[in-house]
């Protein structure tokens, strides 16, 4: 029998977190044939050429998908959403895929999911059923109805994708790839490396030998045009209590270029000497260099899924993530300067939080690939090509 080719779209860097470890499962599995599409900003310079991550752990490119118009505002969202169904739909047909595989809840997975469903070709979603703030979860459950397997993170999350009206023979709680990620972290450590002379960055160079603060904050697309004002509030808090941080780039979304603006104007106005400003890091050393740290700031879900298993503690900003199931290593604020810094010093003056394995236990890759490769697929549903 003829192995079942499984195209996985990645189109951001976080998506590769949380795909990287099936990955190579699916590529080591012995029925599966595994096609890599990159697209979006996984492909773009100033997002840090993610891409790059992918080929770096080995794995060949199938096909590059260009789609992500210039401004990240609600009307380019909208028109890449758009562009990426175009691009996606003649990727596939090229491909000829007998599955197709799209991570969470971004505009770039709603094109995936709409390209691979009006083609007839099986659609298989990651981390549905979850619960967040902004359009990410009107985007994700809509993917949910699109779908035709559900591999998802926690009981919770698989309960509510039934309560949908999916069919729970569908429906498989794998856990979080991520997690397979900080298990490795957990497990090997690694060498203590210097990011500004292996990966650059911009800002003063800090001394990271008695600890540093992590930060990481994205634009709210249901707040974009407040992006610039909330992250000065941040950059304040960070800058006033004046530890080492190392800050990492927001992610391509409507109000990202006000979050842009607002970090370059401060970097420029205010001078920080305790900052250091990165695009990217691949997924690995990220989470190293997280784990190593004394707190991780802002809004990314990095600090509610991977660090709730390392047992980072996290301060986590505004709405982006309201409503995700989290550990007893998130503190929740607002955009406050005064809260941001309570909420840090709360943290730095008490005890490292519990190790919780919500999200996962180090094995999901594994598990996915096996659904992969076992689960009854509905060829009468697909393309004849």
């Amino acid at each position: 029998m003829a192995k079942r080719k499984v195209c996985v779209v990645i189109t951001a860097r976080p998506s590769y977190s949380r795909i990287r470890s099936a990955l190579f499962a699916i590529r080591n599995h012995p029925d599966l044939e595994l096609q890599i599409v990159s697209a979006a900003s996984m492909l773009l310079d100033r997002y840090g050429q993610a891409v790059n991550h992918l080929e770096q752990d080995g794995f060949k490119i199938d096909a590059r998908v260009y789609m992500v118009l210039e401004g990240e505002n609600l009307v380019t969202s909208a028109k890449t959403t758009g562009l990426g169904l175009i691009e996606l739909a003649t990727t596939f047909d090229n491909l000829r895929p007998d599955m197709v595989v799209t991570i969470a809840d971004r505009y770039e997975t709603i094109a995936t999911a709409i390209a691979a469903a009006y083609m007839n070709i099986p659609l298989v979603h990651m981390q549905g059923g979850e619960v967040t703030g902004s359009i990410d979860e009107k985007v994700r459950h809509a993917i949910t109805k699109l779908a035709d397997i559900h591999l998802v993170t926690t009981q919770k999350s698989s309960e509510r994708v039934v309560r949908m009206g999916e069919d729970p023979g569908r429906v498989f709680v794998t856990g979080c790839p991520s997690i397979d990620i900080a298990d490795e972290v957990m497990r090997n450590p690694g060498e203590v490396i210097d990011p500004f002379e292996r990966y650059g960055g911009v800002g003063a160079t800090v001394d990271l030998s008695n600890g540093y603060l992590v930060v990481m904050q994205h634009p709210v697309t249901t707040e974009y045009a407040d992006g610039r004002e909330q992250i000065t509030e941040t950059l304040h808090a960070i800058k006033d209590l004046g530890l080492p941080t190392l800050w990492f780039w927001p992610n391509v979304d409507a109000g990202s270029d006000g979050v842009s603006k607002g970090i370059r104007s401060f970097r420029e106005m205010e001078g920080p000497t305790n900052i250091h400003f990165f695009k990217d890091i691949p997924p690995l050393d990220f989470l190293r260099m997280i784990n190593r740290s004394r707190c991780i700031i802002g809004n990314s879900s990095v600090a509610i899924r991977e660090c709730s298993y390392l047992g980072v503690p996290a301060v986590n900003i505004g709405s982006r993530e309201a409503g995700r199931e989290r550990g007893p290593n998130v503190i929740d604020v607002g955009y406050d300067r005064n809260a941001i810094m309570g909420a840090i010093s709360k943290h730095l003056n008490g005890s490292r939080p519990t190790r919780v394995t919500l999200y996962g236990d180090g094995h999901a890759g594994e598990r996915i690939a096996d659904v992969l490769a076992t689960e009854e697929l509905s060829y009468s549903k697909r393309l004849t090509y």
